[in-house]
């Protein structure tokens, strides 16, 4: 009997570093880098001697920001495809829990 290599319930898996955990722990270190990197923006920008240094902050800054704003998104488009495939299915015991 041969296996189906094309299933119509095949379920998506995803990867640990792409999970809700990882995004979450991901987004609290960048605010760490951007909060870091705020701090060091205004003592460039405090002593006159690191002035020249002030873009090592800002690149941090953005940066960090870029990937708060990246994975932010991607979790959010995650939990709208996970609402609007609650919704399709019909209701009875086979319909996924939503975590609240």
């Amino acid at each position: 009997m041969n296996i189906d290599e094309n299933p119509v319930f095949r379920k998506a898996i995803v990867p640990w570093y792409d999970s809700e955990a990882a995004c979450l722990v991901v987004i609290i270190f960048s605010d760490l880098v951007f909060l870091f990197s705020a701090a060091g923006l205004s003592v460039a920008f405090e002593v006159s001697a690191f002035a020249d240094y002030s873009w090592v902050p800002m690149l941090l800054m953005t940066m960090s920001g870029g990937v708060i704003i990246s994975t932010t998104l991607r979790l959010i488009r995650r939990y709208i495809r996970m609402l609007r495939y609650a919704d399709s299915l019909p209701p009875g015991p086979r319909s996924p829990r939503l975590r609240h």
